[in-house]
């Protein structure tokens, strides 16, 4: 798979082509859609599904030095306005925060982050690191290929088993021709 091909099929999800048509409006440094809503939209084309279907909510990365709980709160009040009318859950995470929060939420300790692709690098299945910019720049950290052939592997930086076994079985629930790898 090409970023092209990402691009076109992750776009093929109006709720994404409109959320990245917001985003500069946020006047976010390093800001991405990330993770399911592009991922979901590669599986669901294999599916013949709406792209959207079965997308929880809709994540949004960016990096802020300031890593109060304020300023990231601001940011979330001012895009939930932003994206009010599209009837979906968008969130939004500020990276330079995330080891500050991560343990308690995930039971692993987690050094700081130094960029959005930083935290698109960590998602805990391999081939669901991604993230796409407003300008149709494509962050895939460990490639397409995998993405594309529906190949699950646990990513070895971030190493939370449990997790991950909840991600995969939730994933093959949903699109039972995806294939785990060790």
């Amino acid at each position: 798979m090409t970023p092209d091909a990402l691009r076109a099929l992750a776009l093929s999800n109006p709720i994404n082509a409109t959320i990245l048509d917001r985003l500069p409006a946020l006047g976010l440094d390093q800001a991405y859609l990330v993770a399911g809503c592009l991922y979901q939209a590669v599986w669901n084309a294999r599916d013949g599904r709406d792209p959207g279907w079965g997308v929880k909510d809709y994540d949004l990365f960016y990096y802020d030095p300031d890593t109060s709980w304020e300023a990231e709160d601001a940011v979330i009040r001012r895009a939930a306005g932003l994206f009010a009318d599209l009837g979906v859950e968008v969130e939004l995470r500020n990276q330079a925060r995330v080891h500050l929060w991560y343990p308690q939420r995930f039971g692993t300790v987690i050094p700081a982050l130094e960029s959005s692709r930083d935290g698109i690098a960590g998602f805990l299945v391999r081939c669901t690191c991604v993230g796409l910019s407003a300008a149709g720049d494509v962050v895939a950290p460990y490639g397409l290929d995998e993405l594309a052939a529906g190949i699950l592997r646990p990513n070895p930086r971030t190493d939370n088993p449990p997790q991950y076994r909840i991600k995969v079985d939730s994933y093959r629930a949903r699109w039972p021709w995806l294939i785990e790898r060790g």
